[in-house]
């Protein structure tokens, strides 16, 4: 299947809310997979990034990391999601000293990058897109960054801000 006919298949923009987030399994370390069910009844923050040791990237989720006890006051766990495989997220992780898992979108390359309408075809790796996603498993928030702007962590903090007070994000 070529890349055009991958387009066809999944949605052209990223996912918005009110959509159900797509379900999946990726790796979290070379022998562990993880499923987004496993957070059923938690709140929870999707960072799709394009790429490990990329300055952007770094930056980015150096700010989550810093901002990890603010997310988890507010019920939500964080997962980052790259195209990159388990074993660079591994290094990049402890390098980093990050306290939230990496997922690998690896095999099939982006492929739920791909699903939540995230995956960059001309640069083959993920796009810079954030979704809040409540424990029901519907996209409540969701923004799509430009691949060179870092776009910090208020945007995520306004969703589950009004989430928490039973207002629409």
């Amino acid at each position: 299947m070529n890349a055009t006919d991958y387009r066809h298949r999944y949605p052209a923009e990223i996912l918005g809310p009110g959509a159900r987030a797509p379900s999946f399994e990726l790796p979290v370390t070379p022998d562990r997979q993880w499923e987004l069910s496993e957070f059923r009844g938690r709140n929870l923050v999707l960072a799709f990034y394009p790429a490990d040791w990329s300055p952007v990237c770094g930056d980015q989720l150096a700010l989550y990391n810093e901002a990890l006890p603010e997310l988890e006051r507010l019920g939500a766990a964080l997962v980052g999601i790259s195209v990159d495989g388990a074993w660079c997220h591994a290094a990049y992780a402890a390098s980093r000293n990050l306290h939230f898992p990496l997922l690998a979108d690896f095999e099939p390359k982006g492929e739920v990058s791909k699903r939540y309408g995230a995956y960059e075809y001309g640069l083959g790796m993920s796009k810079r897109a954030l979704f809040v996603v409540d424990g029901e498993g519907t996209i409540r928030w969701s923004y799509l960054s430009p691949i060179e702007v870092n776009p910090g962590v208020d945007g995520i903090l306004t969703a589950l801000d009004s989430m928490a007070a039973g207002v629409p994000a």
